[in-house]
């Protein structure tokens, strides 16, 4: 199972299926038929576990985009949701449960970044050349692209940043006489000049968020702050779009009216939205936001479920990420002595430095969820595939450190049921505010 989950992961990433030259070449639908291959295998296993509370959360999100089409008249809609979305559901529930060891959740985590670099490589090369192996030239003249899902220089500056993270966190690790870590540096180094080439304003403002809250963690407010207005300046000393930011730029307008039309689709449509991908129906340009896409496409009820999905996952990580958690187990699953006092306190000193490894891991992932999410802000990329894995990849992680530490909390839905439509509510206005605001100063 595990191998036909990796390679699935590859087709999501590299894409060969994807390029050009090669998509005649393709008899086989591989992408679809890797991850069949592997809910395969999961289903013949005995190990399946469903208690975090992402599984009934996306499950309803599911059924609210195919009801959103039939509220609104088109029972067709519902079912090309179906198509388009159960393979994003099967994927999120196989990784989530597939990756069921520490040893399953790294590999992942390689295969992420390496996979970034790769599509950076390419970047790199497409940048020398005008145009990279896959056969796609520059995008605008200037910026990096790939193919498929990350034609868009934003989709890959958004995949760069997530990775970073765990580039770097695999390369702390040690090992091989410092070659490991001199790999994985290089690694983070060509993913931090891959996001430099994509020109891309909102993966920029996500690099340095994740840089900030790494700082933070680690130095403290002040340095952070500190070392963030040095980046930002030296940012803006570059010669990339960073530096055009404005608020009455025209790019900026442009996204600033589409949130607003999107908040105008939601007051038509309050409950169930438009219709997922329904937005460039009312109007000529995407939302350019995924958080305003889903209020606009999905209404209150998608939105309040998918804002749940993702602070869940949030949450699952700072809470992992915290020494907290380090002292449940000592009453709870600490290995008993059985006469031999060297053996247990090996034993312990094990189950510590998992414990340890596990909250570096959790940290990390967080990292890359904040990557994501802000660069998210600035695209329509609610439902994409890269979205899903990245948060099973943490439900598997915190599943596994709960093994390790039950004193970890249990998150359930059912402890939430109140709290999901007031964040919900006060989210929606939240983002109306913002965007009134951003009018006035236009």
């Amino acid at each position: 199972m595990f191998v036909a989950m990796i390679l699935y992961l590859l087709l999501v990433l590299i894409r060969p299926q994807d390029y050009p030259a090669l998509v005649e070449s393709f008899g086989l639908p591989l992408q679809p038929l890797m991850l069949i291959v592997a809910a395969g295998f999961w289903m013949l296993s005995p190990r399946k576990r469903f208690d975090a509370p992402q599984y009934p959360v996306l499950l309803a999100f599911f059924v609210v985009l195919m009801v959103s089409h039939i509220f609104n008249g088109w029972i067709g809609g519902a079912l090309e949701q179906f198509e388009k979305f159960a393979p994003v559901l099967l994927a999120f529930v196989v990784f989530a449960n597939g990756l069921d060891r520490r040893s399953r959740i790294l590999t992942v985590m390689a295969v992420f970044a390496l996979s970034a670099t790769v599509l950076a490589i390419h970047g790199i090369d497409q940048q020398r050349n005008g145009i990279g192996w896959t056969g796609i030239e520059l995008s605008q003249g200037t910026r990096i692209q790939y193919v498929g899902i990350f034609n868009d220089p934003n989709d890959l500056g958004m995949l760069f940043v997530a990775c970073v993270p765990m580039a770097v966190y695999l390369g702390s690790r040690g090992g091989w006489m410092g070659l490991r870590r001199l790999f994985w540096m290089a690694v983070a180094g060509t993913l931090v000049y891959g996001v430099y080439l994509t020109d891309s304003r909102g993966s920029l403002l996500a690099l340095l968020a994740v840089m900030g809250i790494y700082i933070w963690q680690r130095k403290g407010v002040f340095v952070a702050g500190l070392l963030g207005c040095m980046a930002v300046g030296v940012l803006l000393a570059l010669p990339s779009r960073f530096n055009e930011i404005d608020v009455e730029e025209a790019s900026a307008q442009g996204r600033v009216d589409s949130w607003y039309e999107g908040l105008q689709m939601f007051q038509g449509h309050p409950l169930f939205g438009v219709g997922p991908d329904m937005y460039s129906d009312y109007h000529h340009l995407t939302a350019h936001n995924s958080y305003v896409l889903v209020l606009a496409e999905t209404g209150i009820i998608g939105f309040t479920l998918w804002l749940a999905f993702v602070i869940y996952c949030f949450r699952m990580m700072w809470v992992g990420s915290r020494p907290l958690g380090e002292l449940a187990w000592e009453s709870t699953s600490a290995p008993e002595a059985d006469g031999d006092a060297e053996t247990a306190l090996a034993e312990l000193d094990a189950l510590e430095a998992g414990i340890a490894e596990g909250r570096a891991i959790a940290m990390t992932l967080l990292l890359s969820l904040v990557g994501f999410f802000t660069s998210a802000f600035f695209l329509s990329r609610s439902y994409v595939i890269v979205l899903y894995l990245l948060a099973a990849l943490v439900v598997a992680h915190y599943t596994d450190m709960r093994r390790e530490d039950p004193g970890l909390p249990r998150f359930a839905l059912t402890n939430d049921l109140l709290l999901w439509p007031i964040v919900g509510v006060g989210a929606a206005i939240g983002l109306y505010v913002m965007v009134k605001v951003l009018l006035v100063m236009q």
